[in-house]
Order: C-alpha cells, then structure tokens, then sequence
C-alpha cells in the first residue's frame, strides 16, 4: 500500500515542530524525500533535518515565509530542482489568534489568512503544473474541526479554515482526471507546543489551573476527553498518500474525538 511511495518528494509547509514534523517523520520514515519549512532555533532545524535522513532519504530545508509568495514560489522551485519532482504537498502552516472582532488587531486577521489561507492558493499555484506534467500528485490541506463548526472569538482562524475547506473540494474536482487527489484533514485540539503554549496562557487569562483548562475548554467537545495526537494525523496523512486513497478527493477527513459529531 506504500511501496509506490519509495523516492517521492513531500514539501510540507509549517514543518519545523508539531504536526508539520509528524508528518515529515511518518513520510521519511517510508521512503520519502522531504522539503521541510517554517521558523525555529537553527541548530535544532539542522538536528530534525538530518534526523530525517537516517531512513535513508535525503531531506532539505526551506525557510521560505508563508506570507510572501515570492518565496513560495521559490519553496517549490527548490524542490524541484533538487528532487526532478514536487510530489506530494502537505499544507500545514497556521497561526492561531483569539480575540473579540472589536478587538482584533487588523494585523493579525491578515497574518491568519495569508498563511492559513492564501498560502495554501500559492503553493498549489506553483505545484499543480508538476503534478500534471508527472501524471500523479496529492495534495493534504491541514484543516481543523473549525472548518466545519466555529467557535466564538476565533474569526479569523475559523473563515480561514472553512475557506481551505472549499478550496480544497473545488481543487480537487479540477484535477480529478489528472490523477491528483486533494484532502484535508480535520483534527480537534492536537497536543502541540503551541497548544501546550495555549494552556498556560489561558489559565493565566482566567485564572484558572491547566487541567480546567484541558477538561472544561478545550476537551469539552471532544466526547472521547483526550487529544489528537501527532502521530494520529500524520498516519492519516500517509493513508491519503496511499493506494488504498486513490478514490478519496475533495474529502475532509475528521479525527475530532466526536466534536463535530453532537
């Protein structure tokens, strides 16, 4: 089921920590070349890229701002010209801002739609036309259970996500004869660092402890009361690459512990 996949390249966007990272293991781990992006401590960026390669693949580095087009582009001219083929290509740069609509910073609202948003348009802009060209591509949209229900003072990253949502459905019926398939995943609340970061900030807003805020805030939807882990999408990630998901396109795949279920 994963055989085919031995040599192919995956540029994944936001891969320095967290999701991005699972991702890019599980992928390596099965063969993959990887173009891992985003921001971080040098040294440990260096650590992580060359831990990918003790599977025998070769992975690069591409700190290319998801902001800025120009460097988009360049992200996947890179991996192009490093590996003769974009392959695979894994959306998953966000940011995240909680505020009231009266309060939040217009600053912020454009930083959640470019890199929530348009960056996804940008890179699928530059990639697509390989795919083609190659005959077989997929592309994974990082979504979230708040592309399909909301919740209050997170506006920007809520229209963000239900917005790479239908990206995602009218990408996918585009190049459905193209033998490209395009998904996106929906996690509820993962345990990353950021949302590790997320706990304590919230329980110091409150003023309430960091369990309160697990149980009573940010597991109160998910029926099952644990987290998403890591490891959990990025073997849905690698499911969606496989020849078992050769006839799932458009699709939003929910890992959300029963969140969008009630």
């Amino acid at each position: 089921m994963f055989n085919h996949l031995k040599g192919k390249t995956a540029v994944i966007t936001g891969s320095t920590s967290g999701i991005g990272l699972g991702i890019a293991k599980n992928f390596a781990k099965h063969g993959m070349n990887i173009v891992i992006n985003g921001f971080g401590d040098a040294d440990e960026i260096e650590k992580e890229r060359k831990d990918l390669e003790r599977h025998g693949v070769k992975a690069i580095y591409n700190g290319a701002d998801m902001t800025k087009p120009d460097e988009i582009e360049s992200l996947i001219k890179e991996a192009q010209a490093t590996f003769g083929s974009v392959d695979i290509l894994v959306n998953n740069a966000g940011i995240q801002y909680v505020a009231p609509v009266e309060d939040f910073p217009p600053a912020k609202w454009e930083a959640i739609m470019s890199i929530n948003l348009s960056s996804a348009f940008y890179t699928c802009h530059h990639a697509i036309p390989l795919m083609k060209k190659q005959g077989w591509g997929r592309v994974i949209n990082m979504c979230s259970a708040h592309g399909l229900v909301a919740s209050p003072y997170k506006t920007a990253y809520v229209a963000a996500k239900h917005g790479i949502l239908g990206f995602t459905k009218s990408l996918a019926l585009e190049v459905a004869e193209n033998n490209i398939r395009v998904n996106a995943i929906c996690p509820g609340y993962v345990k990353t660092p950021l949302v590790e970061g997320q706990i304590a900030d919230t329980a110091k807003s409150r003023g309430i402890t960091e369990e309160e805020v697990v149980k009573d805030v940010l597991l109160k939807a998910q029926h099952t009361k644990e987290f998403v882990t890591i490891e959990q999408v990025a073997d849905i990630a690698l499911f969606l690459c496989s020849s078992a998901a050769d006839n799932m396109t458009g699709s939003p795949v929910i890992v959300d512990g029963g969140w969008t279920a009630a």
